[in-house]
């Protein structure tokens, strides 16, 4: 069991549920192509070798850490990471995104996945990369990790690509559910065990990204990807108890209810909802996170601080972290970044003079 502290870093003790003297702040895809000091690695490696190179990876991690020092520091890995270690072969095609020439289109194809023995072994960049970056974040930020939830993984299996209308995995869905459930629930175990392993190896939060939640109906997302979720987090929580999980679900602007019931410590909300609404629906007893739109950052400093004190006097100065509603854009101002961190370091002092 791990035991709350005061000397916890801001973001642990708000993923916690803990009152804490301000508002954190950490943006997903922090590490990203609009930053130069990262270009200076994506133009010339491979994605693979970036996020497989434990030393690179670890560098990645931390530019934005220094650069702007928000309160969360997470591993530059992608949510297709655990898939080799079952046996599925990806790729990362610049321009076009990742690729599996294999895709799961049956049963027999299900049954000859691999389970998630022995994450040490098959991934030990992940464990070398958690390690040396709670050493070098040393207290002074939360180290998170983080995984693709099982739909969102089981849909980029079955379509081999980024899809839009994901017609492969709901043709299954319509005509073969079994199969989707089959694979589904080989994927929820070994992702659990992943998830594990992320926390023996330093993480003190994990992320569930449900990336692909915007192609399911509600009533979809009801059976084929909330409940494998929470599976996730039982099994996590029965063996890991006291560490943070949030769920953020990617167009779950229309599943706030549906949202509400998950046993996550934290929701992430995507910009396609207000923070009002969302606080209504989901309750003031609840973390949520986000939910700022990253094109704000294209505007001047006061667009950028407009829309961020709407979103923190929304959300209200607890249980809150302050993100955005979905990744950083490639080519966004670095100073914008700067900018939507020292806001929320200002929080505090927004608060008393509401």
């Amino acid at each position: 069991m791990i035991t709350a502290s005061s000397t916890d870093p801001l973001l642990l003790r708000v993923a916690r549920g803990e009152q804490a003297e301000r508002t954190p702040v950490w943006l997903m895809r922090q590490a990203g192509r609009y930053m130069a000091d990262f270009r200076k690695f994506s133009d010339t490696i491979p994605f693979r070798e970036r996020s497989e190179t434990a030393s690179i990876a670890i560098e990645l991690s931390l530019q934005p850490w220094n650069a702007f020092q928000p309160d969360g520091v997470i591993m530059f890995s992608d949510i297709l990471t655990p898939l080799p270690a079952l046996g599925i072969e990806f790729d990362v095609i610049k321009g076009k995104g990742p690729r599996i020439d294999a895709p799961i289109r049956d049963m027999d194809a299900v049954r000859r996945l691999n389970p998630m023995e022995d994450p040490a072994l098959k991934l030990p960049f992940v464990g070398e990369t958690l390690r040396t970056l709670r050493q070098e974040v040393d207290g002074q930020a939360t180290l998170l990790g983080f995984i693709g939830t099982p739909w969102t993984l089981a849909a980029y299996t079955i379509e081999g690509k980024a899809e839009r209308n994901c017609r492969a995995t709901k043709t299954m869905m319509m005509k073969q559910p079994q199969i989707l459930h089959a694979l589904l629930g080989h994927l929820t175990h070994a992702l659990a065990d992943y998830v594990v392993y992320q926390i023996d190896s330093g993480a003190q939060v994990v992320q569930l990204f449900d990336s692909w939640a915007h192609h399911l109906s509600p009533d979809q997302f009801e059976e084929f990807s909330l409940p494998y979720a929470e599976k996730v987090m039982e099994s996590v929580r029965a063996r890991r108890p006291g560490v943070p999980l949030i769920f953020h679900a990617n167009g779950g602007a229309g599943k706030h209810e549906l949202l509400k019931l998950s046993t996550a410590d934290v929701i992430g909300l995507d910009w396609e909802c207000s923070m009002k609404n969302a606080r209504a629906v989901i309750g003031s007893d609840r973390t949520l996170q986000g939910n700022v739109d990253p094109t704000v950052l294209f505007g001047d400093e006061k667009v950028i601080t407009a829309a961020v004190e709407k979103c923190l006097k929304e959300a209200g100065p607890r249980r809150h972290i302050l993100n955005v509603g979905h990744g950083v854009i490639e080519g966004t101002p670095e100073e914008s970044v700067g900018i939507f961190c020292d806001l929320a370091r200002k929080s505090a002092s927004l608060f008393q003079t509401a």
